[in-house]
């Protein structure tokens, strides 16, 4: 008879270059090359281009609750941008900023300090001499393609460097590139406690 499986989330520091899926693309890796786990999927999804927290989970309906928009959790970015962005531009991303797209929801912005131990990035991020660069903690509860880095760009800084640092209470903490790790969560509870249908969702 069949046994069921035990629930498994799988948080991966995804490095620079790599698909949010198993097989390679072109150019791009794919995540096979760093996670050996049958029957294991994404939930979410993360830019080939950009780094940090990637979901996995044998949970079908688990899998369907985080990537569902109607049950958004706060993801949250550390951006390094070209440029110093003012108050007033911190101010239009926690208002939200007009995309070709439609206008985006209120968000978490700050200005913050590099990263501590953060991990070199290959290739290396290119960087112009005579412009500064800073970083901003981004917080966001929706999902649109390449959304952090065109709202950056909406308010004159373009992003240079984007990592995902958390999705609600999951976090890179002593999370090396390119490693993963179960998470130690009480997972039914959890997904009671944490995706509960958004109010906002339009």
């Amino acid at each position: 008879m069949n046994v069921p499986h035990a629930t498994r989330l799988i948080l991966f520091n995804k490095p620079y270059g790599v698909l949010s899926q198993f097989t390679p693309e072109g150019r791009w890796r794919g995540l096979k090359d760093f996670i050996a786990i049958p029957e294991v999927y994404v939930a979410g999804r993360l830019d080939a281009d950009s780094e940090g927290l990637l979901l996995l989970t044998n949970d079908g309906k688990l899998q369907a609750r985080i990537a569902n928009p109607r049950f958004k959790m706060e993801k949250t970015y550390w951006v390094q941008v070209e440029g110093t962005p003012d108050e007033a531009a911190l101010a239009a991303l926690r208002q939200g900023v007009q995309l070709n797209d439609g206008p985006t929801r209120p968000a978490r912005a700050s200005l913050m300090a590099p990263p501590p131990s953060l991990w070199q990035r290959e290739p290396p991020v290119r960087v112009r001499q005579s412009i500064p660069t800073a970083w901003i903690a981004l917080g966001i509860r929706e999902g649109r393609n390449r959304q952090v880095r065109r709202m950056t760009a909406a308010v004159g800084f373009p992003t240079l460097r984007l990592i995902r640092a958390a999705i609600g209470p999951y976090s890179l903490d002593g999370l090396a590139p390119a490693s993963w790790r179960d998470s130690d969560a009480d997972l039914p509870a959890l997904v009671r406690a944490q995706f509960k249908p958004s109010s906002t969702t339009r």
